[in-house]
């Protein structure tokens, strides 16, 4: 095969000299496989096998659990630290644990090299963070549908809240506090989640729209997230 950008999602330890890993990459989306011998001291990929690095890579296998062949950087890795790279944590963690197998989503990953682009600098990460949740959800079918449960427009002046099993908006009773006002959704149905005053309900409504494609289990970098907030707070 013709070697493939790629981003590394995830490793572990696979065996005694082995690693299983998790890979983004242009046209075949999420692919796990396997990397021989890259836990050996003397591997020269084991320096090439980095988080937010491009590579370019070959595998072969008929299966879901691929084995590389090629594995070659392709330019220097992001350079991330505090907050920027918890961020980074949370988009590798988030397309490992939504995207499946073998999915092509080649949006999703132009907006993840965008979003390495932006993180190191405070003021562009929670746009290009919520560009890459967007793509993530239009790429598996399951954004947010701007009208109510009946298929309706958004009032302007009533409040919803977002039910994700419909992908659609249930009004809540008139006086209810809570939910998203129709305004400001109607305000995000028009594709600028990072407009100005929008960045608090368009994190909202992408967590809710995320919450089924990521099942029970907590984000781990969503934790570490909410514990440096703890943290600042404190100080």
């Amino acid at each position: 095969m013709t070697p493939e950008p790629a981003f590394l999602l995830h490793k572990q330890p696979y065996r005694e000299t082995s690693a299983l890993v998790e890979l983004l990459t242009l046209k075949h989306g999420r692919v796990r496989a396997v990397a021989q011998g890259v836990q050996r001291p003397s591997s020269r990929s084991r320096a090439r096998l980095q988080p937010f690095a491009p590579l370019h890579v070959t595998w072969v296998g008929a299966g879901d659990l691929k084995r590389l062949r090629l594995m070659e950087t392709h330019g220097s890795a992001a350079m991330l630290a505090g907050e920027g790279l918890l961020c980074g944590f949370y988009a590798n963690e988030l397309l490992t644990r939504a995207l499946p197998l073998l999915y092509p989503v080649e949006e999703v990953f132009a907006f993840y090299g965008a979003l390495l682009e932006a993180l190191p600098r405070p003021e562009a990460r929670a746009p290009a963070l919520r560009r890459l949740e967007v793509s993530l959800l239009e790429a598996l079918d399951a954004e947010p549908q701007f009208c109510d449960l009946g298929e309706r427009e958004l009032d302007p002046h009533r409040r919803y809240v977002y039910r994700a099993e419909a992908r659609r908006f249930e009004a809540l009773e008139a006086g209810t506090n809570g939910g998203l006002d129709g305004r400001t959704l109607r305000l995000l149905a028009y594709g600028d989640w990072a407009a100005p005053g929008l960045a608090g309900p368009a994190k909202a409504l992408t967590r809710a729209a995320l919450a089924p494609l990521l099942g029970n289990t907590p984000l781990r970098s969503r934790e570490l997230m909410q514990r440096l907030a703890t943290r600042r707070r404190g100080n």
